[in-house]
């Protein structure tokens, strides 16, 4: 695969036709999937291993994902202000004058505030280098900032090669009234997001070179804190082994901001999330490319949560988190799609933990994911796909179809587990219409197994199995009713039921690419 292509396509299934996505042309091997999936057959119920009598049943029905028409975006024809480049960083860093009052900050959230929409139109406040004016003096591509807030209707958008980086002084971020931002405490929420998205129909995007270069986002989690011998980084080492919090900034906080788009972005280094898209409807992340090594603690990629009409596509995902985190806590989500995208010493393509408002309706194909990241760091916890919740903030996940998606390099291949973390409490999860149709995963970490768990007799873990090959077939599993075809899986243990389906199709052959080229 070329390093930076127009779309990635791993090894996978077409979805299938319900699904309303367009789509280009996928040149690498697919897998077959029987015309009765594809077409979205209805009536899968599983029958008992035991009722001989009664024919098997089809595979069950697949979600749809996002239901809008979804296509590849494009950044806004019309630039609102344009903001010129002044400083170098070639090292990363400025001037001690500089990193305690990023120079940027203000001209860069007047110039935001200045294009603020009031109807549907979308204008973009552009980043771009300085030229050169003679042999003897540098181009400078580097914006310093604090936090800013872009309002409804407008796009930041950063040139190609452009970074725009994020303040080292942790006092810039700090929320009224909580925790010191910049420390470990027993409570958090003490600091603000390097990038608050606070209306409909905005984006933070780039622009893309013919070559693959896009514009880049700089958290600086690695870097030592202005006036401290930290970093955010450390602090989030430092908050697990002590078991507290630490008070990092998140790089994008989009919360009750409709049709938000990410778009050609690079997002590296973040001291906490990268992404968080919160209570809102209408959300496109495409090519938007994540690299954070996977020994940053809390360092999740993209968070939807409360969200509805969600697609991430054609990204590359390197966090030391979750690559995805679909979440139902105080809102539900629903109609996500999660689809040709590359996931490197992630925790995996998750839902929960929180799911106390029901997360439903989820479509995860043609994916690919990687339990190292690019510098050879392993996972802490390498997870491929995962449904994860417990009775502290459990709630119904339904209509989650997996299609033709690759594993390589896991602790857990496949997780479904209703009790994670030994949570307790009142709100009890419940997982049903869990479809797995195409996975197949390859050099698995020693003593590696799947988790399969429901959570009682009464609320079992709904899931079918089919077109499944594990490179390690060891398993956890309990209160489960599974539907199986074709699979080398055959869970078994205290309240696991099984039946047999009909189907067809086969495993999905894989290829992993490596991560493009920033």
């Amino acid at each position: 695969m070329p390093t930076t292509p127009a779309e990635p396509t791993p090894s996978t299934v077409p979805a299938p036709a319900p699904t309303k996505h367009r789509r280009r042309k996928i040149t690498r091997t697919k897998v077959a999937v029987s015309a009765a999936l594809a077409a979205g057959v209805a009536g899968g119920v599983l029958v008992s291993a035991n009722a001989a009598t009664t024919a098997a049943a089809a595979l069950p029905a697949s979600a749809t994902g996002d239901s809008r028409t979804v296509v590849e975006p494009k950044v806004p024809s019309t630039v609102c202000k344009t903001l010129t480049a002044g400083l170098s960083m070639t090292s990363r860093k400025s001037d001690a004058a500089k990193e305690a009052a990023p120079p940027d900050t203000a001209r860069i959230q007047a110039a935001l505030d200045a294009c603020k929409q009031s109807g549907t139109g979308t204008v973009a406040v552009k980043l771009t280098a300085s030229t050169s004016t003679s042999s003897s003096t540098a181009a400078k591509a580097a914006f310093l900032t604090g936090p800013v807030t872009v309002p409804q209707g407008v796009v930041l958008l950063l040139d190609t090669g452009v970074t725009l980086y994020g303040s080292l002084n942790a006092a810039d971020y700090q929320v009224t009234g909580k925790p010191t931002c910049g420390t470990v405490t027993t409570d958090s929420g003490g600091c603000k997001a390097l990038i608050t998205v606070s209306g409909a129909n905005a984006g933070v995007e780039s622009v893309r070179a013919s070559g693959g270069a896009q514009g880049t986002i700089d958290g600086r989690g690695d870097m030592t804190l202005y006036g401290k011998s930290v970093t955010w980084w450390a602090l989030a080492t430092q908050a697990k082994t002590e078991s507290r919090n630490q008070n990092n900034p998140r790089m994008i906080q989009a919360v009750k901001a409709n049709n938000f788009t990410l778009y050609n972005i690079n997002l590296v280094n973040s001291a906490n999330f990268h992404v968080s898209f919160q209570n809102a409807t209408g959300f496109t992340a495409w090519g938007v490319r994540i690299k954070t090594p996977a020994t940053a603690r809390n360092t999740d990629g993209i968070d939807p949560a409360g969200a509805t009409d969600v697609t991430i596509a054609n990204s590359y995902v390197m966090t030391g988190d979750d690559g995805v985190a679909i979440k139902g806590g105080s809102a539900a989500s629903k109609n996500i799609t999660v689809k040709n995208s590359h996931f490197y010493g992630t925790h995996g393509i998750s839902i929960g933990s929180e799911t106390t408002s029901g997360v439903s309706n989820v479509l995860v194909s043609n994916n690919t994911i990687t339990g190292t990241d690019t510098l050879g760091n392993a996972s802490a916890s390498s997870v491929g796909l995962r449904v994860k919740s417990s009775a502290a903030n459990g709630g119904k996940v339904s209509q989650v179809t997996y299609l033709s998606n690759c594993i390589t390099k896991v602790k857990q291949p496949l997780v479904f587990d209703t009790r994670y973390s030994g949570g307790t409490g009142s709100s009890v999860p419940f997982f049903t219409g869990i479809l797995v149709n195409g996975v197949r995963s390859t050099a698995s970490t020693a003593n590696a197994k799947s988790v399969l768990t429901g959570y009682d007799a009464a609320r079992p873990l709904g899931l079918t199995l089919a077109n499944v090959s594990l490179d390690t077939t060891a398993l956890t599993a309990s209160y489960a009713s599974v539907g199986l075809y074709n699979t080398n899986l055959t869970p078994s243990g205290t309240g696991v039921t099984t039946s047999t389906l009909t189907g067809s199709g086969t495993v999905p052959t894989c290829t992993f690419p490596s991560y493009p080229a920033l």
